[in-house]
């Protein structure tokens, strides 16, 4: 079988403080340089709702009460923290070789709530990481090419924006790249 060569993922959390909030969902697409999925997976993490509220307040979650409203509905359902992250490491035995590049947008924030809550996933990925919102800097001052993606902020779909985002700045240095969705 082919091993994928990026690991995108994309969290939601509770808030951005990777001490005091907690991952509520995760999601992960496997691809290789072509940016073409091999395989996806999902998971809810359940989180308390005294947390929840507590901490899911402020404009960004005015601005994005039905994200928060979703959220906190499927929450119910979720699974462990522990169940989740064996869930990612299986995914990963399945489709990843020993070198697991950890991808997407600003992908450094999700990364500090994976060495949290997550550290067996954290052992496994490399230290280098393929940042979207890098290229999104560059391409934005340089060329000034900006690319609109739909903020769902839910983990799949924000993935797949990303993946889209890339390959919309590949093809700015290759033209010859063709623009898909995923």
């Amino acid at each position: 079988m082919k091993k994928a060569k990026l690991l995108w993922v994309d969290l939601e959390m509770t808030g951005l403080d990777p001490m005091k909030d907690r991952i509520l969902e995760v999601a992960a697409i496997a691809t290789g340089w072509d940016l073409e999925p091999m395989a996806e997976m999902t998971a809810v993490v359940k989180v308390s709702q005294c947390l929840m509220r507590e901490r899911m307040i402020g404009e960004f979650w005015e601005k994005n009460s039905e994200s928060r409203a979703g959220l906190m509905a499927q929450n119910t359902e979720g699974k462990s923290q522990q169940v989740v992250e064996g869930e990612l490491l299986d995914f990963m035995d399945r489709w990843f070789g020993e070198t697991i590049i950890l991808a997407g947008n600003s992908i450094h924030q999700d990364r500090k709530f994976i060495d949290q809550e997550w550290p067996e996933v954290a052992k496994r990925l490399h230290y280098r990481m393929l940042d979207v919102s890098a290229w999104k800097v560059y391409l934005e001052g340089a060329l000034k090419q900006k690319f609109t993606k739909r903020e769902a902020h839910r983990a799949l779909d924000d993935i797949r924006g990303s993946i889209a985002e890339l390959r919309n700045y590949a093809s700015q240095i290759d033209p010859k790249r063709r623009k898909k969705e995923v």
